[in-house]
């Protein structure tokens, strides 16, 4: 019996949970492991795979948030800076010390933000990353090789957390297990069942998987859904207003010879106010964000013509190498569940801090952000326990060691680096079989064994599952991935017991999503 079946198993034999978690992302997970390493009897269902939303498709940072800071949102900025420096000892598998340059053309700027991320160090406290620096041009220019020397005059640098989203996703649904917690993913709520005072007793649940429904029942419902949230309370009160603006966020994935450097670009003032930040992740370099306000949320939302065209203009304007069209590896794309503010105002502007709002025994988190998914299921399980007279402990996650967390940083290649403690035992597991070693694409080092021990340990289910979620081959270089698929396909078709005519949907599935990554 797989994973997956042994905890639909427990689904089955359990009458009530003390909390049931709608949604898999960030938010979800971070109150599934506070909910039950706090001893409650915890539930979360995922309609897709986990983080298969904007929770996979993040500019990949762990951050204070310099942009917050000079809109003057200290609060979040100290709440976020606090919660990376944990991050770092809780999942240091994970996560980078990644060092930013700001380049400027102007010198009056240098002086600016060096002041400003100088307060960024001093708020940061005793979990800084390292002291913020005023850099010559010379010294700019040894840092990041590609950069235009034309007009520019000096630097800062400064430090920031870089992670893997999905990954640190996975581990989370890890760590909840451990935690006691039940996390399935392709179970998707139907419906509430309500009583004559409007709370929720029970949920209608579909097995995506076996198209098996189940009534589930729970005391407390937690909303966690992101961009969906206003669906969920809709299917609650019909009449429910709209609580979510979706903002969506493009990232570019290039080859690290635009680059050419272990550092990092933070450009602090983009033609539409924001920021971009030109980023080394696995070997490639990403680029990234946009803001742009969508009406209808979509799980899988597109790049838009005009983003594309703005970052590479944006990055054109500081490098001395012309970036093109061609130079694309992927294109990957998130919406943002920003909550709704009282007046109109730029999706940029709009905070990034999270709200609970509770109706009946059903509790919605609207807003938040990766950096801060740990507070905000803090923050829910607290209320759970003030307001719905539910016994539990103190909070430990704040010193919890996530699933995969290392006491010392394990040397492993890239392919490899984020199993973390889990690396030993799984090249045990690859040894074990010849043909677990087989490399799966020419290009990248992921192998067969991977697959295997995805489906068996990780909770893929799909061909997507695996390239972009357990290993990130679709956002690293998406042709590649759609190369790779009929190989994965092949492998999980095996494992899983399917059918030829499932690896053959799976082919066609992964290969008509794969569209949207790539520019033709």
């Amino acid at each position: 019996m797989n994973s997956r079946e042994r905890l639909v198993s427990k689904l089955e034999s359990t009458a009530k949970w003390d909390i049931i978690v709608i949604g898999g992302g960030a938010s979800g997970l971070g109150v599934a492991v506070e909910a039950a390493s706090r001893g409650l009897n915890t539930l979360l269902l995922e309609q897709y795979d986990f983080a298969k939303g904007t929770s996979s498709k993040s500019t990949k940072l762990l951050h204070g948030g310099v942009r917050y800071l000079a809109q003057g949102d200290v609060g979040l900025v100290i709440e976020a800076l606090r919660e990376r420096g944990h991050l770092k000892t809780n999942a240091k598998h994970l996560f980078v010390n990644q060092e930013f340059i700001i380049p400027n053309y102007n010198w009056w700027f240098g002086g600016y933000y060096w002041l400003g991320l100088k307060m960024y160090d001093w708020l940061s406290t005793k979990l800084s990353l390292g002291s913020s620096k005023f850099l010559s041009k010379r010294k700019v220019l040894d840092m990041l090789p590609t950069l235009k020397t034309e007009g520019l005059d000096n630097g800062v640098t400064y430090h920031d957390g870089q992670f893997d989203d999905a990954r640190l996703a996975i581990n989370l649904v890890q760590t909840a297990i451990e935690k006691g917690a039940i996390p399935l993913n392709y179970f998707k709520v139907l419906d509430f069942n309500k009583n004559d005072k409007n709370q929720i007793v029970s949920l209608e649940v579909n097995d995506v998987e076996s198209s098996k429904t189940y009534t589930v029942s729970g005391s407390v419902i937690v909303n966690a859904t992101g961009i969906f949230t206003d669906k969920i309370l809709k299917l609650y009160r019909p009449n429910h207003k709209k609580t979510v603006v979706p903002s969506q966020g493009i990232h570019i994935v290039l080859d690290n010879k635009i680059l050419k450097s272990t550092k990092a670009i933070m450009i602090p003032k983009t033609s539409d106010g924001r920021v971009l930040f030109v980023i080394p992740w696995y070997d490639k370099v990403i680029v990234g964000t946009t803001d742009t306000p969508i009406k209808k949320p979509k799980i899988e939302p597109k790049a838009l013509e005009f983003e594309i065209d703005f970052i590479l203009d944006t990055l054109n304007h500081y490098l001395d190498c012309e970036v093109g069209r061609d130079d694309i590896y992927s294109i990957f794309t998130g919406l943002r569940p920003l909550a709704k503010p009282e007046k109109e105002e730029s999706t940029k502007d709009v905070s990034r801090s999270h709200k609970i709002n509770i109706d009946g025994n059903l509790l919605s988190i609207v807003g938040g952000k990766w950096t801060t998914y740990r507070k905000i299921g803090e923050d829910v399980v607290d209320s759970i326990a003030k307001n719905f007279s539910i016994k539990c402990d103190s909070s430990i996650t704040l010193s919890l060691s996530i699933h995969g967390n290392v006491k010392e940083l394990i040397e492993a290649p890239n392919h490899l680096i984020f199993y973390g403690s889990d690396l030993p035992e799984f090249l045990k597991f690859q040894e074990s079989n010849s043909k677990y070693s087989e490399i799966i694409h020419p290009k990248f080092n992921f192998t067969v064994g991977q697959i295997v021990w995805s489906i068996r340990f990780e909770f893929a289910r799909t061909v997507e599952d695996f390239l972009s979620r357990r290993i990130r081959m679709l956002l690293l270089d998406a042709k590649s991935a759609i190369e790779a698929a009929p190989k994965v396909a092949e492998v999980m078709a095996e494992e899983l017991a399917y059918s030829d005519q499932w690896k053959k949907e799976q082919i066609q599935q992964f290969t008509q999503l794969t569209n949207s990554y790539y520019l033709p």
